[in-house]
């Protein structure tokens, strides 16, 4: 007997989501994000059911898109960070990969290598994010300089990175949209710019390339959800079953600290599942979850390898039951996990890329 607990993971609600990515931006080449093991998904088996679609890969780190390519992936990956030592261009070039450039050193780096082969390279602005990328008042200046050097980079683009394209205050965003299309029209740049919130809700960022990734997970990044999220699939959904049943009376602690009293006799149902698999400590009481197909919550506070959850009202519920921690339960009803993620002060990112490798994945759908 294994452990119940599993992460399953649609591949056919994965190419549904990228599909919807297109739709939105039909003007638009979208490379799938697919970063942080596919956002927790495998990175691998994302990219094999996405490789026939989507027309490029972004990963944020030459480590990554070695995995990709040892996987067989053939298709374009793009380094979101680029390099993080000169020797690294050695293996960009062998690989066939695209790169970011942000710092002066990077310039200097790709100048100073001697590539078999023009590397394509998206120059990094910031425009307002204040993390990674040259100024504005700069950036003219770098792409003369590699736009001149087409032994070392070929097929330029601008790149840049929203920090509020999620909010229905669109002041901010307007302004970093005003400094990128100013530089575009200047330099007759293509661009990059657009992530899952500005993918799904501001066309005017739509470029060359959009960049989905979130998205593509079922995750709605948007402050207040629209027509195309209420569309989403969820891909990864973490399920397990009941290990245990407690009958216990009105006044009851149940878990560490005793944090929740059982308001009434109770059927208290233990699931394996715990932080130690990477369910968020953090959940409060009350935090939904599925019990044979029926929404009930947490109670109690999470432990390693386990959780408790409240069965008074599913009398069908009993040791051997489907739990669905996120996403879609046997019946067809779905638990977002952008909504487990608001009761434990969080975002679906930290859930989905937080489940641990102990959590076996098992994949189903296009391969």
């Amino acid at each position: 007997m294994a452990r119940p607990l599993i992460a399953e993971i649609d591949l056919d609600a994965l190419r549904h989501n990228y599909r919807l990515a297109c739709e939105c931006a039909p003007e638009s080449r979208s490379v799938a994000v697919i970063k942080a093991d596919a956002y927790g998904h495998g990175a691998v088996a994302c990219a094999r059911a996405l490789e026939d679609i989507a027309p490029a890969f972004a990963v944020a780190c030459i480590e990554e898109a070695v995995t990709l390519r040892e996987g067989g992936i053939t298709a374009p990956i793009v380094l979101l960070e680029g390099i993080f030592t000169a020797d690294e261009l050695a293996l960009v070039d062998e690989l066939g990969l695209w790169m970011a450039v942000h710092s002066d050193w990077q310039v200097e780096a790709l100048l100073a290598h001697r590539p078999a082969r023009p590397i394509p390279v998206w120059v990094k602005v910031d425009s307002g994010m204040h993390r990674l990328g040259f100024s504005p008042e700069r950036v003219e200046a770098v792409w003369q300089r590699l736009s001149a050097a087409a032994e070392h980079a070929r097929d330029l683009h601008l790149m840049s990175h929203f920090a509020t394209a999620d909010l229905e205050d669109i002041g901010y965003f307007e302004r970093q949209m005003a400094r990128l299309d100013s530089l575009a029209q200047r330099l007759g740049a293509p661009l990059c710019l657009a992530n899952s919130p500005a993918t799904l809700a501001r066309p005017e960022a739509h470029g060359a390339w959009n960049r989905p990734g979130v998205m593509l997970y079922g995750s709605d990044p948007l402050e207040r959800p629209n027509a195309v999220t209420l569309r989403f699939a969820p891909v990864m959904t973490l399920r397990s079953a009941i290990i245990a049943v407690r009958e216990l009376p009105a006044g009851e602690p149940v878990g560490y600290g005793g944090r929740w009293l059982t308001p009434r006799p109770s059927r208290i149902g233990v699931v394996a599942c715990g932080y130690g698999d990477g369910y968020d400590r953090h959940a409060r009481d009350g935090t939904p979850v599925l019990v044979a197909g029926k929404r009930t919550a947490i109670a109690g506070k999470i432990s390693m390898d386990m959780l408790t959850v409240d069965i008074t009202d599913i009398p069908e519920a009993d040791i051997g039951s489907e739990v669905v921690l996120w996403g879609r339960a046997a019946n067809g009803l779905v638990l977002p996990v952008d909504e487990v993620a608001r009761h434990c002060d969080t975002i679906s990112y930290t859930l989905l890329t937080g489940v641990l490798p102990r959590v076996p994945r098992r994949y189903h759908g296009q391969s």
